[in-house]
């Protein structure tokens, strides 16, 4: 039974993401541009596209879009992976996808925790990016047992978050005063720390072996290494990015620019360069470490696994195509994708993409004069009957995350590592199953035709 008492999972998730927007905002003001700028292009995009501010009003969307954020952190060991997991799901996040990021030459695997029902997604679409870094694709032995028993002393969760943790898992839930404590606490656990745990030699050698280990390993604590605004339209944040001298990345990450997006796109400016003092013993010694950046992501239509394989299957000849040394790979991905069905009715008719079906102001009309029966989806929709509007994809593409990570962590250094992907051992350390992302959008779609057949038998 709920208790009255107790603050929801997605109040508290509002106030966490709220409170690490104020705070990454204080660490790096520059994520505050970020912010204004996004705010200003989607304004701008909505008043230029009155069609689509129509859109995202009736599916509500328009609601979560200056709320929404993702994260993303690097942790150390198993038990910060399945700490972190007990934490996280005092806010209602829930892991969602494996990602082997050592394909990209990136040592970690990871996964999306985020919310998973469409009223909570609804509320505040709030995600973590979470990366476990991967010590036995460290090749010095002796660098790989440094690096774990330097971890091995640290503690990044506090005795109250934990004692938090155990009474949300009790008790079923938190009250305002605990979760606004909790918020507090949890917080701090993502903050900036420019006063490193190791000696500069130490970090020298780890950075060596790779920039993310050195971030992962010298740290009090898993820093959040960006924040990301949603913007409604990419390619007008890259050139504002530019008109206002924010450094941003050369291109944007992920498919090119279509007339309905699908999946994700990502940009960033690229990563700052900060002081961080180094205990050496006798003296403390300033050095720097790049690290933290602020991106901006544009999120488009869930692609079904059929469509996923399609997209997979053209961004890989636009990577590996050189038909032309002269063109660009802008132009080598517009040439690849255009194979990829760019209208909705294809799309959905194709089996490529996921969609929520709802009654239209006509449908609805016509149940009420009993004029409307159960036929076919597609009659339906031609009839003006039904609506399918796309499900937004909540995920992350494993490429393009690691494209983010190369080229903000700094240097032209590209490590190689040995596919391996270990799904076990990472839920292992995880303490559970990580959600099928798949999954979630097929029951997503099944629910809302499921409630459409319940609306035309009435």
């Amino acid at each position: 039974m709920e208790n009255n008492h107790f603050v929801s999972t997605d109040e508290i998730r509002t106030r966490f993401s709220t409170a690490m927007s104020n705070m990454y905002g204080q660490e790096v003001p520059l994520y505050r541009d970020l912010l204004e700028l996004v705010a200003d292009v989607n304004a701008q995009t909505l008043q230029q596209n009155p069609q689509l501010q129509a859109q995202l009003n009736e599916s509500g969307e328009i609601l979560r879009l200056n709320l929404e954020r993702h994260g993303a952190i690097r942790l150390g060991t198993p038990a910060e992976l399945s700490g972190i997991r007990r934490v996280f799901a005092v806010m209602g996040l829930q892991p969602v996808g494996y990602y082997d990021l050592s394909v990209a030459g990136v040592p970690v695997h990871a996964t999306a925790f985020r919310p998973v029902d469409d009223a909570s997604l609804a509320a505040n679409p709030f995600r973590v990016f979470t990366s476990l870094l991967r010590l036995e694709l460290i090749d010095d032995e002796a660098l790989r047992s440094k690096a774990a028993e330097i971890l091995e002393q640290r503690s990044i969760f506090s005795a109250r978050v934990l004692e938090l943790a155990d009474k949300f898992e009790t008790e079923g839930g938190l009250s305002s005063e605990e979760a606004d404590e909790f918020v507090t606490q949890a917080t701090d656990i993502f903050r900036w720390h420019n006063e490193a745990t190791v000696s500069i030699e130490t970090y020298n050698q780890l950075l060596d072996a790779h920039r993310l280990i050195a971030d992962v390993v010298c740290f009090k604590g898993p820093h959040i290494n960006h924040l990301t605004p949603r913007t409604l339209d990419i390619d007008a944040a890259q050139k504002e990015m530019l008109n206002r001298n924010i450094p941003a990345k050369e291109s944007i990450e992920g498919p090119p620019t279509r007339r309905h997006p699908i999946l994700l796109r990502q940009t960033s400016f690229k990563a700052l360069e900060e002081n961080v003092t180094f205990d050496s013993g006798t003296e403390k010694v300033i050095g720097a470490h790049t690290a933290r950046f602020g991106e901006i992501e544009q999120r488009g239509l869930a692609l079904t696994p059929k469509g996923r394989a399609l997209y997979d299957q053209l961004l890989l000849r636009a990577r590996e195509s050189n038909e032309q040394a002269s063109d660009s790979y802008a132009e080598r991905l517009a040439r690849a994708f255009a194979e990829f069905p760019d209208d909705l009715a294809t799309i959905r008719k194709s089996g490529l993409g996921y969609f929520r079906y709802s009654l239209t102001q006509q449908g609805r009309a016509a149940i009420a004069e009993q004029a409307a029966h159960e036929q076919d989806i597609d009659a339906m929709i031609e009839a003006g009957l039904v609506h399918a509007e796309p499900i937004i994809y909540e995920d992350f593409l494993p490429v393009s995350a690691a494209g983010i990570f190369q080229s903000n962590l700094g240097g032209d250094d590209q490590k190689s590592y040995q596919v391996s992907a270990a799904r076990a051992a990472f839920e292992e350390a995880l303490g559970a199953k990580v959600n099928d992302e798949f999954a979630l959008y097929e029951a997503a779609q099944q629910r809302s035709l499921d409630q459409l057949a319940l609306q035309l038998k009435k």
